[in-house]
C-alpha cells in the first residue's frame, strides 16, 4: 500500500464562505494544525526526489513553487500531469474535470457537489494514473 501524507495549514486567516462550500474547511478546523512552513517541509522531507503526479499538475506546482519560495525553500520534483495526459488520450471527452476522466477511465460516477479535498482528489487521481499505466 501506498504511504500518504495529509495535513491542513493553521493561516491565522479566516476561511471565506466559497472556500468553505468548495472545500467544506472552517476555520475550527485549521486550530492547531501545523503552520505552512512546518507543513511545506514535511511534504518536502515526504515526496524526497519522487515523481509527482496530479490532475492539472500546473497549477498545483506553481502554487507549490510559490509557497516554497516564501519560505525560502524549493520543491524541484520531476512531475506527470494526467490533465495533458487525458487531453491526449481522450481528445472526444466533453471536458477533462477530475470527474469526467474517472467516469471515462474507472467507469465510476463521482459526485459533482462533493468537497474538492486535496486527499480525496490525489486518491482520484493516483487511480486515473494506476488505470492509465495498466491500459498501456
Amino acid at each position: 500500500m501506498a504511504e500518504e501524507f495529509c495535513t491542513l495549514i493553521d493561516s491565522d486567516k479566516p476561511v471565506t464562505k466559497a472556500a468553505q462550500k468548495v472545500h467544506g474547511i472552517t476555520r475550527e478546523m485549521l486550530v492547531g494544525q501545523p503552520r505552512a512552513e512546518e507543513a511545506l517541509t514535511a511534504f518536502r522531507q515526504f515526496v524526497a526526489n519522487s515523481t509527482l503526479v496530479a490532475h492539472n499538475a500546473d497549477f498545483d506546482i506553481g502554487f507549490l513553487g510559490y509557497e516554497y519560495s516564501r519560505i525560502g525553500q524549493g520543491l524541484r520534483n520531476r512531475h506527470i500531469c494526467t490533465l495533458k495526459l487525458n487531453r491526449k488520450l481522450y481528445p472526444a471527452l466533453p471536458d477533462y474535470r477530475l470527474e469526467t476522466v474517472a467516469k471515462h477511465i474507472l467507469g465510476v460516477e463521482i459526485d459533482k457537489g462533493r468537497h474538492h479535498r486535496a486527499l480525496d482528489d490525489a486518491r482520484l487521481t493516483a487511480r486515473i494514473w494506476m488505470k492509465m499505466r495498466e491500459l498501456a
